[in-house]
């Protein structure tokens, strides 16, 4: 089980929300809302939020600028991770990872069981890293993004959990490119 290190201090990140829906505003994102409230709370800034409809070079075109935003360490997304055919978040995104990260869809899938049974099953949850810059796209429920959050996203984004976390292999992800540290992170 992951702890809190005491002797490390926080590093605070800067997380960009992406909702995807052909009907929510930002007046009526809950799942965006609670995002970000959530992230912010821990510590970390928001560093964008927008709404996309569900298409995927308009998910992809600010993905794409955020992943090259050297002030955006990481995105997080909600909707268009069902089966409809609308849903083309991970069509969207998932050509852009340089690496999948596999754990983080059955650790979502393992909480959302917990709370939902089998129907975790309509969801495909995903996350990856492109550009140095970690990727996570939750279903588009409240709940969900509630459980990756709590349950996933906010020990792994806290350079004080131990044994790992992600934040403090940042510096390495992109090791070709040279990129800075994030601030207080050791490599």
């Amino acid at each position: 089980m992951s702890s809190i290190d005491k002797l490390k201090e926080f590093v605070p990140l800067n997380i960009a929300v992406l909702t995807i829906s052909d009907t929510r505003t930002l007046e009526d994102d809950k799942s965006g809302t609670t995002l970000s409230e959530r992230l912010t709370a821990a510590g970390h800034m928001l560093a964008a939020r927008e709404i996309s409809v569900d298409d995927v070079d308009a998910i992809r075109t600010i993905i794409k600028r955020w992943i090259a935003d050297p002030g955006v360490d990481a995105i997080i997304t909600t909707g268009g991770t069902g089966f409809t055919g609308r849903d083309v978040t991970p069509e969207a995104i998932e050509p852009l990872f340089e690496k999948r990260m596999d754990g983080f869809s059955t650790a979502f899938h393992m909480l959302s069981y917990a709370k939902i049974g089998t129907s975790t099953i309509q969801s495909r949850a995903t996350a990856g890293v492109a550009g140095a810059t970690f990727i996570f796209c939750l279903p588009g429920s409240p709940g969900a993004c509630r459980d990756a959050w709590d349950g996933i996203l906010a020990a792994q984004l806290d350079y004080r959990t131990r044994p790992c976390n992600f934040v403090e292999i940042m510096p390495r992800l992109d090791e070709h490119l040279r990129r800075p540290k994030a601030k207080g992170a050791s490599a």
